[in-house]
């Protein structure tokens, strides 16, 4: 078993956090928290963006438990980007998160950012703990959390920064480790886009798959739903996720969808969480039956993706006639070679990347190179 002592090698063998299911006290004997185990793969961890009501939190729980979902989470402090949106419910929605343990059977999670957080989930016996992107880029916040929980044995599981700095996500896990907890975890759910994009945060996918080359002993779940944005978009990243060798799924539940107090748009509901899973476990298995809802619901994607594909068309013609505006004020040639090839170089590298083929994408960049052109000349 590993501690904060033994360093961590390719070879190492597998974090607790991937132990069978046991229990062990916490420091203030106030709850006991349940290890996750490695028998469950993969492991799903689903349930509403935010805790809205009891009633809400309950019905959603009840209907969960068919879905082979293995941790309800629930929002219950909701660090959101501008003030007077829906904070969360506070501490009064972890009282509704026992009621799930005790109904239902499942075990429950929801995100902390502060001691205060820490101590109040403790005190209600919350079985896992997440640390959220905002909190993960700031190491002070973290470090608080990990004093906090210091001789406590829960579950935490960090998700990668907004931005893509792996190195930043591994200090916050060693942070925690550090701090003797031993079941400590990671979610990828995608980076800030700095301009317009398809998801409303970018995959990156290279990121989680350079920290489980560096600590291949981690438990790595994939959040689709922060990664999407939009429910149409979820399969696929879920796919893409398990097919990497992630361990589980992190996926937003709820209800009534539509109606939901905070990302309503990138939830799904219990019933469709259950089709998508066994549409992911028939994959994994000697073949796949397609049917006309399917190939549907696949036809939806490609119709959004290609209006987002549109989009960001645009939006890079304006920054070209931006530029060639610049150009002209300041006597510089429209076409400037070194930095075409420059940049055909790195999209082509790129694209290898990502399974594409460099002819297709060389043709494709010529193509908008030219249109870019032709946009400055005008200027």
């Amino acid at each position: 078993m590993m501690n904060s002592s033994t360093p961590h090698t390719k070879g190492s063998e597998k974090s607790t956090i991937k132990d069978t299911i046991t229990t062990a006290q916490t420091k203030s004997n106030m709850t006991s928290v349940s290890k996750l185990s490695s028998q469950e793969h993969p492991l799903i961890i689903a349930g509403p963006c935010s805790a809205e009501t009891e009633e809400q939190v309950m019905a959603i729980a009840h209907q969960l438990k068919t879905t082979g979902t293995s941790i309800y989470r629930a929002g219950i402090w909701k660090p959101r980007t501008r003030p007077g949106m829906f904070e969360g419910v506070g501490a009064e929605g972890l009282k509704w998160l026992q009621r799930v343990k005790e109904e239902t059977g499942l075990r429950v999670a929801t995100e902390v950012a502060n001691k205060d957080h820490v101590k109040a989930c403790l005190k209600h016996g919350i079985d896992v703990l997440w640390i959220g992107a905002r909190t993960t880029a700031n190491p002070f916040a973290v470090q608080e959390i990990a004093d906090e929980l210091q001789g406590v044995d829960v579950p935490v599981l960090v998700k990668n920064p907004v931005n893509p700095d792996v190195n930043l996500w591994l200090g916050a896990i060693e942070r925690l480790e550090k701090a003797g907890i031993k079941q400590v975890g990671a979610i990828h759910r995608g980076i800030s886009p700095l301009g317009k994009s398809v998801y409303r945060n970018n995959p990156e996918w290279n990121m989680p798959m350079t920290l489980k080359e560096l600590r291949p002993d981690l438990l790595l779940i994939n959040d689709p739903s922060h990664i999407a944005g939009n429910r149409q978009l979820l399969a696929g990243i879920a796919e893409t996720a398990l097919a990497l060798g992630m361990d589980g799924l992190m996926i937003e539940t709820h209800t009534n969808p539509d109606a939901a107090w905070s990302d309503a748009a990138q939830q799904i509901t219990p019933q469709a969480l259950t089709v998508l899973l066994a549409k992911m476990k028939s994959a994994t298995g000697t073949g796949t039956v397609m049917d006309t809802a399917d190939l549907s619901n696949m036809r939806s994607s490609i119709d959004y993706i290609d209006e987002q594909l549109i989009d960001l068309l645009s939006y890079r013609m304006q920054v070209a006639a931006e530029i060639g505006q610049y150009k002209k004020q300041h006597g510089m040639a429209v076409v400037q070679e070194e930095r075409w090839a420059e940049l055909l170089t790195k999209n082509v590298s790129q694209a290898a990347g990502r399974n594409l083929d460099g002819e297709f994408v060389t043709q494709l960049f010529n193509s908008i190179h030219r249109e870019s052109v032709n946009r400055q000349n005008l200027v």
